[in-house]
């Protein structure tokens, strides 16, 4: 007996029928898309045997996703990809997500496990610009750092942002923002600079202790969009009598997972 396809079926509720049906449409027609998205070019043969459907039916699904502009035909090869109406309704996403809002649930909660102030950086020119804050709970006076610009190689959020820049943008930078000594711990070498930055991008975190000023630690983790690309830093920092570093391996795991929610908000999946 010849194996039936899923198209051989049809609903069987006559309540409910109609409504799978166009369920069940919509659900396919995202399947073509996700294909098509793994895949960058699929022929009509290849789709239908990976959704396990007719040719017919795979076929009618490419027609009417390309009448959308959701899809399009390659002329060569008669092949279907990704369509630019894709990119218009993906673009329409990124233009409403605010960094600052995604991530400060995060923040707080960062706050509240660690009790140490936590920040949100982007990079702007060649600084850390601090956009976002949740105090710590010490009674000791914190420093408000909203707004604040930071220099890039003494900072944990600085070097998340450096590490992530390629060489030719990093270089620019670097060039207008020089490696001023803010303490005896700073690096003022670009040659140890360069060395901890790909340690940096490897681990994913950065690390600073009294760089910027005695007394102060911080660890910083990437948050990145929905292209992948690194659009942010979230550190943890408070004064080095309580943030050392045997303290800081430990919170590391959780300050890198708030840095993927962040990310994961952003439309960043990760591979």
């Amino acid at each position: 007996m010849a194996s039936m396809m899923a198209d051989d079926f049809s609903p069987l509720d006559p309540e409910s029928g109609a409504q799978h049906g166009g369920v069940q449409s919509v659900d396919r027609a995202i399947t073509v898309l996700e294909i098509l998205a793994r895949t960058g070019d699929a022929g009509v043969s290849e789709i239908a045997e990976e959704m396990g459907v007719h040719k017919s039916t795979a076929s009618r699904l490419l027609s009417a996703l390309d009448a959308r502009g959701m899809v399009q035909q390659n002329s060569d090869r008669g092949k279907y990809q990704l369509g630019f109406n894709i990119l218009r309704l993906a673009s329409a996403i990124p233009a409403r997500l605010s960094v600052v809002k995604e991530a400060r649930p995060e923040l707080e909660d960062l706050v509240e496990k660690f009790g140490e102030t936590v920040n949100l950086a982007v990079l702007r020119s060649h600084y850390a610009v601090n956009v976002d804050q949740a105090m710590g709970p010490s009674t000791l006076a914190t420093q408000d750092w909203i707004g604040g610009l930071t220099p890039l190689h003494a900072t944990s959020s600085g070097k998340v942002l450096l590490a992530a820049l390629a060489a030719e943008a990093r270089n620019r930078v670097l060039a207008e923002a020089g490696l001023e000594p803010y303490t005896q711990r700073t690096i003022t070498s670009r040659d140890e600079l360069e060395k901890q930055l790909a340690g940096i991008a490897d681990a994913g975190y950065a690390t600073v202790y009294e760089e910027l000023e005695p007394g102060l630690n911080a660890v910083a983790v990437p948050v990145r969009n929905h292209r992948g690309a690194v659009v942010g830093s979230v550190s943890i920092s408070g004064p080095a009598f309580r943030f050392d570093p045997e303290r800081i391996p430990g919170l590391i795991d959780e300050l890198k997972q708030a840095g993927h929610s962040i990310s994961a908000k952003m439309g960043y999946i990760d591979a």
